[in-house]
């Protein structure tokens, strides 16, 4: 099984998509080779803006959305969320993560603090502000609570403390990654 249809529906309007069984099957497959090969990867290779277009929740989620969720979704396309990272000037293997939702309207931004592990493709992250938007106007712009002092000592945090996604798929057009809860998801350009 292959990303390749999975890919094509992401990124093409018109292209017909795949069953999400197909899609967790083909991610499934590329995490075992990820793991057999050791591939490892740079923080660089993750950097710019990723749009989020399959996702599998955990177990737990699964059972609490039922039908909803099934065994993966392709989000609407009416839907905009989106990773944006960036690279630390002076620390090669951290940096900065941007999460945007946009629904019509309304946008939420949050951003926070990274940490790339090249030795198992894990990115720790925080997310430590919030803006919120409506048609550009800021309404919110500032830190979650106790946030200020989690993003001061995130990079002393052991990864247990984190949160993080295990990449093991990472190429030009598209990456994908376990969460740490155990979903799945697939991101592209």
């Amino acid at each position: 099984m292959s990303l390749n249809p999975a890919i094509a529906f992401l990124t093409t309007p018109s292209a017909t998509p795949p069953t999400s069984e197909s899609v967790v099957e083909a991610l499934l497959m590329a995490e075992k080779k990820a793991k057999q090969t050791k591939v490892r990867s740079a923080y660089e290779h993750l950097l710019g803006t990723w749009r989020l277009g399959f996702i599998t929740g955990t177990k737990r989620s699964r059972q609490k959305a039922g039908v909803i969720l099934g065994s993966g979704r392709f989000l609407p396309k009416w839907v905009n969320i989106s990773l944006s990272y960036s690279q630390s000037e002076a620390e090669e293997e951290r940096g900065t993560v941007e999460n945007a939702v946009k629904l019509g309207f309304l946008q939420l931004i949050l951003t926070g603090p990274t940490q790339f592990r090249p030795t198992n493709n894990i990115l720790a992250f925080d997310f430590t502000r919030m803006q919120v938007l409506l048609s550009g106007l800021k309404l919110y712009d500032g830190y979650l609570p106790g946030a200020k002092e989690r993003e001061a000592n995130f990079y002393q945090q052991s990864l247990k403390e984190q949160a993080f996604f295990t990449y093991f798929l990472i190429e030009e057009g598209y990456i994908a990654a376990r969460g740490r809860g155990g979903g799945l998801a697939l991101w592209t350009r």
